[in-house]
């Protein structure tokens, strides 16, 4: 039976689907897999919503890539099956650099990424003709483009994988991730851990852009009185609200 778009489960049946479909067309590895899986499993923690201090993290965000010189955002096969149009939209919003980078390389898959970012509206995607490395990394992660990922000064990193998020940092630029589990290395390392699900977050930050644009008063004050660490205090917080909250309803339905 098909479920109706209207029911609760929908958006992530649709959603697997459509992650499964970028396997079997070689776009997404099947680890990619897993690592959705594990998403969801801290999404449903949270109320599949976003919370408090994700919406914090998210405006965040926002004012770092609007103060920044060289803004990237980076794109890997989960990023693009997700959402790859709002991932555009933000990009010209706050005129950064798009480039694709990818943990399992390989040239065909390489292509077939980039060929399909065109498809959805990208233009000028880096990642084809890496020129640089991104230092401590052995992996081919740790090819980037000189024009892109490494002269970056911010960058954001949905999906990221702790040993390339540890290494930008590193390398003193400001990591913005979008990680629904706010205990990974990667929450923990980036300079702003966004709690939320990508297409959720994106949501959010595009419309912060579209609010903070000619502020700039208000972006320096954003980037000023966020605490990473203190914000992720917030999020699992949330977390252990919205279970508190379940058990209490689930006790009342007793």
């Amino acid at each position: 039976m098909d479920i109706p778009k209207d029911h609760p489960r929908y958006g992530s049946l649709a959603t697997r689907e459509r992650l499964a479909e970028f396997v079997r067309k070689g776009l997404m590895t099947p680890t990619g897999l897993v690592a959705h899986g594990r998403g969801e499993a801290f999404d449903y923690l949270m109320g599949e919503r976003t919370t408090p201090a994700a919406l914090n993290a998210e405006k965040a965000a926002a004012a770092y890539l609007l103060d920044a010189k060289r803004p990237v955002i980076c794109v890997n096969g989960n990023a693009a099956a997700l959402d790859a149009k709002r991932l555009i939209e933000l990009a010209v919003a706050t005129g950064a650099k798009t480039e694709v980078n990818i943990f399992h390389r390989s040239e065909e898959r390489m292509a077939l990424l980039i060929d399909y970012m065109r498809e959805c509206g990208a233009k000028d995607i880096l990642g084809e003709n890496p020129d640089s490395r991104i230092p401590g990394l052995s992996s081919d992660r740790a090819l980037c483009t000189g024009d892109g990922i490494f002269s970056s000064d911010v960058i954001l990193v949905p999906i990221e994988d702790g040993d390339r998020a540890e290494a930008l940092v590193r390398m003193k630029k400001i990591v913005i991730a979008i990680d629904l589990n706010p205990l990974s290395r990667t929450s923990r390392m980036a300079t702003v851990s966004i709690t939320d699900e990508m297409s959720r977050a994106l949501a959010n930050m595009i419309n912060f852009v579209t609010e903070l644009r000619n502020n700039k008063k208000e972006v320096k004050d954003i980037i000023s009185r966020f605490s990473n660490a203190g914000n992720r205090k917030a999020a699992v917080e949330d977390i252990r609200e919205y279970l508190r909250s379940a058990m209490r309803d689930g006790e009342s339905n007793d």
